[in-house]
């Protein structure tokens, strides 16, 4: 398990559950295999959101979070 903290604008791979964000961001791709519509490309996010579901990539055009392990 453990978490990777993302505050860089590289794509991070790998099997995610939940992620929080601590800074307003602004994400450029992620991909989830169980949101239907999971595209949230350009997607602006709220400092203190919390997005939960399986991820397997995120990259943020800017801002920060952290991505929980499964």
């Amino acid at each position: 398990m453990g978490a990777e903290v993302i505050t860089d604008t590289v794509a991070h791979t790998g099997k995610f559950r939940h992620i929080d964000f601590y800074e307003n961001s602004t994400v450029t791709a992620i991909v989830s295999t169980n949101i239907t519509d999971n595209s949230f490309a350009g997607a602006s996010i709220d400092q203190g959101a919390h997005l939960t579901g399986y991820f397997t990539s995120i990259r943020l055009q800017n801002g920060a979070c952290i991505a929980y392990k499964i």
